[in-house]
């Protein structure tokens, strides 16, 4: 079945892990797809591995001129925009605030807080007077971490818990003409970016985790796209604005636990 035949749908953080495999499942669904990244090596880089010929956009989320430009080139390229997917984020390794210095801390919230929330709400507003003409949809990447601690440090936490409340907000605002949910991931086999403020790059999972999820595996990218295709697709969710599916292999049923091989979450 071809869900989104038709449609056109725009992703931030579409050059690895969850945006590429949104991209992919997007195309393979009917959609026509731009896909935006930092650079056009990443660019290239990830159409190479999702095939088809999706639309390249290189730029900064967390500027109001460079979404305008995304939305922009979709317009001029394919005619109209259906989807626009918010997914762009960084992470915080994990880091306690009792951890970062505090002469750090203005910047270190400034990089996470630039692209993890203002970066949903300039494409937002830039999405916005075209998905209006289309009664369209927005999806967002929220996370785990928009429910509960230990998804993160307090900074990607807190930038996640925001993310939640833009969901909602903007359902409330955007109704009745543009549906806006989301998807919040538990953990990913996928590496998260850093900003250079947090330090040395560290992995986002911690190992062995899966033995502590009701599920016992850690999923890949690819396990979440169809939640995205699922949300963009009028047939199956005409009825939902202001969702967030959990998808998180379980840990909300109780939270992360120690286990008998000795796991100290």
């Amino acid at each position: 079945m071809v869900l989104l035949q038709g449609k056109t749908a725009l992703i931030t953080g579409a050059t690895a892990g969850l945006g590429k495999e949104i991209a992919k499942l997007y195309m393979e669904n009917g959609a026509q797809v731009g896909i935006v990244g930092r650079s056009m090596k990443g660019l290239l880089e990830a159409k190479e591995e999702i095939g088809g010929d999706p639309l390249l956009l290189a730029g900064d989320v967390s500027s109001l001129d460079d979404n305008k430009r995304f939305v922009a080139e979709m317009v001029d390229h394919f005619g109209k925009l259906d989807i626009f997917v918010g997914n762009a984020g960084v992470y915080d390794g994990n880091k306690p605030l009792r951890e970062i210095p505090l002469e750090q801390i203005d910047q270190a919230f400034d990089d996470i807080f630039h692209v993890n929330v203002k970066g949903y709400l300039l494409g937002a507003a830039a999405a916005y007077p075209e998905l209006l003409k289309t009664n369209g949809c927005m999806i967002f990447s929220a996370s785990h971490a928009s429910f509960y601690s230990a998804g993160g440090g307090p900074m990607y936490t807190a930038s996640k818990h925001a993310i939640a409340g833009i969901i909602k907000q903007l359902a409330f605002e955007f109704s009745p003409k543009i549906r806006v949910n989301g998807v919040a991931p538990g953990v990913v086999a996928t590496e998260m970016s850093m900003p250079s403020s947090f330090g040395e790059q560290i992995p986002s999972i911690i190992s062995g985790v899966e033995q502590a999820l009701p599920l016992q595996f850690i999923p890949e990218a690819a396990d979440y796209a169809g939640l995205y295709v699922l949300l963009a697709s009028e047939q199956f969710s005409r009825t939902m604005t202001g969702s967030i599916i959990q998808a998180d292999t379980g840990i909300s049923i109780r939270g992360l636990v120690k286990t008998a091989g000795g796991l100290d979450l």
